[in-house]
């Protein structure tokens, strides 16, 4: 017993850290956003390792990997650009996924969970219309549910089809996007 009490504080303490850590690095990013395309672009044959990086290092951010995914379709092509978004946002919903995970296991969510108001307690978080619904939303959507699964400890098989199906049509639809939108700029010089 004696054991869990001195488990407990290196726990919040190693969970400060991380959080300091996350806010100056989120800074650092934020600030730098525009450079993110000349680091991919420089990075050569290893573009798309850096950019699926990204995806992971921005999943724990309040930034959204959605540019990203445009990105990627204006520098690897319309199927390439897909293929890496896809790995990338699959990566970047695993690690919210495990984030939420380790929120609610801090934060001690089953007894805070009874208290939330308008019913959320019983909200549905591990249907598969919510998983695939709730990702729809744009910006954000993806970023809350994954954090959500997470924290509601819903089946891990569950969430990764959930997830990756709805991260190709996200990344279909948004790389191609950005590819077409490029050819059509260069078309109208």
């Amino acid at each position: 017993m004696s054991k869990k009490k001195n488990d407990k504080p290196s726990n919040r303490f190693w969970t400060l850290i991380g959080m300091v850590f996350l806010v100056v690095a989120v800074f650092y990013v934020a600030k730098n956003m525009r450079d993110v395309r000349t680091i991919v672009s420089r990075a050569g044959l290893a573009g798309p390792v850096v950019l699926i990086f990204l995806y992971g290092f921005f999943a724990v951010t309040p930034i959204t990997t959605d540019p990203l995914t445009v990105v990627s379709g204006v520098f690897f092509g319309p199927i390439g650009g897909v293929f890496i978004s896809w790995i990338g946002n699959n990566l970047a919903a695993m690690v919210e996924y495990y984030f939420g995970r380790h929120i609610g296991k801090v934060a001690n969510f089953k007894k805070i969970k009874e208290k939330l108001p308008f019913g959320l307690s019983r909200l549905p978080v591990d249907s598969p219309w919510v998983l695939i619904f709730g990702r729809l939303v744009p910006g954000y959507g993806g970023k809350v549910i994954s954090i959500m699964g997470g924290i509601y400890h819903v089946p891990v098989r569950r969430y990764l089809w959930t997830s990756a199906l709805t991260n190709f049509f996200g990344s279909l639809l948004l790389s191609l996007g950005g590819y077409q939108l490029i050819h059509f700029l260069k078309l109208l010089k």
